[in-house]
C-alpha cells in the first residue's frame, strides 16, 4: 500500500502496555519507530509505553529507546486494560489538536510491527473508517509441541475478502474522538480488547476487520494476561496432531 493522502493533519499515537518485557521491548520499539518514520512528514507521531508492575529493566529500556520520540509511564495496577487506558489518556493529553485527527494505534510489547503498519491504518482512516482490527501471526512456535503452528494457522479464520472475527489489543487502531465516545479501555485483566470492540459497535462506530494490517507477536506459552492470546495458543498443545 502507498502512503495516505489525507486532508486532515493526522497525529498518530502508538500505545503499548508492557510488563517485564526487557527481552522483547527493544524489538517492538524499533519496529514502531520505523513505522513512524515511514509516515508522511505532515503526520506527527508519539509513542507511549505503560510499564505495569515490572521488576526488570522495561521502564529504563522504554525511556532510553524512545527519548524524544515518546514517553513512558509506570503503574502498579497489574491489569492490561488499566495500562492501555493510562497510556492512552497520557497520549491524548500530550496532543493538542482535534481529536478526530488523532489516530490511536495499539500494540503489545512482545510484538513486532511491519514498516507499513501505520501507513496502512491511515489509509483506512482516510476512507472514514473509525476503528481497524488487524490480525496477528506468531514469530516462533519453539515453546510448543510439534504441529501447534499448523493447527494455529488452520484455525485462525480469515474470510476470502480479508475480513475476520478476531480482535487483538496488539493490533487495534481507533480515532481519538471515537475512542472517548465509546468509553475507552476498561481496567480489565483480560479481554479488554473484545470489551472495547463490542462497545464500539453499540456507538455505531465505523469498524473494519482486515488482514491488510498485521503484526507479529511472540509465541510464548505463558503470557502476561490470564486467558489471553498466549493461553489460546498454548491450548493447541492439548489437541491431537
Amino acid at each position: 500500500m502507498g502512503a495516505p493522502m489525507s486532508r486532515n493533519p493526522w497525529h498518530v499515537a502508538v500505545v503499548i502496555p508492557a510488563r517485564n518485557e526487557e527481552a522483547l521491548l527493544p524489538r517492538c520499539l524499533k519496529s514502531v519507530l520505523e513505522a513512524c518514520a515511514l509516515l508522511p512528514v505532515s503526520v506527527t507521531t508519539d509513542v507511549v509505553v505503560a510499564c505495569d508492575t515490572s521488576t526488570d529493566l522495561t521502564f529504563e529500556i522504554a525511556k532510553q529507546t524512545l527519548a524524544k520520540h515518546g514517553t513512558v509511564v509506570a503503574t502498579e495496577a497489574g491489569a492490561v486494560g488499566h495500562a492501555r487506558s493510562l497510556a492512552t489518556e497520557l497520549a491524548l493529553r500530550r496532543y493538542s489538536g482535534e481529536l478526530r485527527c488523532c489516530w490511536l494505534a495499539n500494540t503489545d510489547a512482545d510484538c513486532c510491527v511491519p514498516r507499513s503498519w501505520l501507513v496502512d491504518q491511515l489509509l483506512f482512516a482516510d476512507q472514514g473508517i473509525e476503528t481497524v482490527a488487524g490480525i496477528v501471526d506468531v514469530d516462533s512456535f519453539e515453546e510448543h509441541d510439534i504441529g501447534v503452528g499448523v493447527r494455529f494457522r488452520k484455525s485462525y479464520l480469515i474470510h476470502e475478502d480479508g475480513s475476520h472475527p478476531h480482535v487483538h489489543g496488539a493490533n487495534l487502531g481507533i480515532r481519538g474522538d471515537v475512542y472517548l465516545r465509546s468509553g475507552g479501555w476498561k481496567g480489565l485483566t483480560t479481554a479488554e480488547d473484545h470489551d472495547l470492540w463490542d462497545r464500539l459497535l453499540k456507538t455505531a462506530a465505523r469498524r473494519t476487520s482486515t488482514n491488510a494490517v498485521k503484526v507479529l507477536t511472540s509465541g510464548r506459552r505463558v503470557g502476561r494476561a490470564p486467558h489471553g492470546f498466549a493461553g489460546a495458543l498454548a491450548a493447541h498443545n492439548e489437541m491431537s496432531a
